[in-house]
């Protein structure tokens, strides 16, 4: 992580604008709500979706573990919103997860998201990597599955969500729990994976490449041609399981030559804004074709 002076934009009142140092990042980034180990912010690059014709905020939803923390957004116009649970990367529920569930409530979509690690830590807040990924990988599918079906039943219980529709998007850590999720829950009608992790991982036993005769629902996966986490030969592997059990026809994956990881991560620098903008086309879209 190194230092860097910040460029004028909306986020002057969060961001300083001088040269400052880690430690100064660091405090900004807590402030600002962003994922503290995930580098400098990119203020010139970050967007900033307001709540402007929309009605949310941060949720407690109900578990048999206890309350677990969310958010969501729905248009603030009457009526009753397909639903799309948003997945968030490594570092769980910061504000960049919820700028995109804003986005997509922007797009007349009931956009949900849970805390994923709400059992393990504030991974958000951890400024070691290592100890980050360490934290994400104590997450087991069978704990993430039963908090994604919780926020699914508090869906369902919002005037304005329609869980009939029911769509499915992630990033990262959160890309992979999409492939898994689909393979899960017979009610999704939809997914769409970003750059979704392919290798196992600690409590992370089985890959996207071991459900795709399960898959309940057709995905789109988006990933990065020059993404150093998930070589190529990964992603064809995938590919060619769709095609072994006949969910080619379905599912569809989506490479861009040029970009990395995280390429809608616009507070990060790996963004791509020509590839970010291109996916959301196509992740709004696939919902539709899919009646999500």
């Amino acid at each position: 992580m190194t230092d860097r002076t910040p460029t004028t934009s909306d986020l002057d009142s969060l961001v300083p604008a001088v040269p400052f140092s880690r430690r100064g990042f660091m405090a900004s980034s807590l402030a600002a709500g962003f994922a503290v180990s995930a580098g400098p912010l990119m203020a010139q690059t970050m967007i900033r979706t307001p709540m402007d014709g929309l009605e949310g905020g941060d949720i407690k939803i109900p578990t048999p573990g206890g309350d677990m923390p969310g958010y969501y957004a729905v248009p603030a116009k009457p009526g009753r919103y397909p639903v799309v649970l948003v997945v968030g990367e490594v570092w769980g529920l910061h504000e960049h997860i919820k700028d995109v569930v804003r986005r997509l409530a922007k797009a007349g979509y009931f956009a949900v998201a849970n805390e994923p690690y709400w059992k393990i830590g504030d991974l958000a807040k951890m400024t070691d990597i290592k100890e980050v990924i360490a934290s994400a990988n104590k997450l087991t599918d069978a704990q993430a599955f039963a908090d994604l079906d919780a926020t699914v039943r508090w869906a369902g219980t919002q005037p304005k969500a329609n869980v009939k529709r029911l769509g499915i998007t992630g990033f990262c850590r959160g890309g992979r729990m999409v492939w898994m999720y689909t393979a899960h829950n017979p009610n999704i009608k939809a997914g769409v994976a970003w750059y979704g992790g392919l290798s196992p991982a600690g409590a992370i036993t089985a890959t996207p490449m071991d459900v795709t005769d399960k898959l309940n629902a057709p995905v789109l996966g988006l990933y990065g041609g020059k993404d150093q986490g998930i070589p190529l030969e990964h992603v064809e592997r995938l590919r060619a399981g769709l095609l072994a059990f006949g969910k080619d026809k379905e599912s569809i994956i989506h490479v861009y030559p040029e970009a990395g990881h995280a390429f809608l991560a616009d507070y990060r620098p790996s963004y791509r804004k020509a590839e970010a903008e291109d996916g959301w086309k196509r992740m709004l879209a696939w919902f539709k074709k899919h009646g999500v």
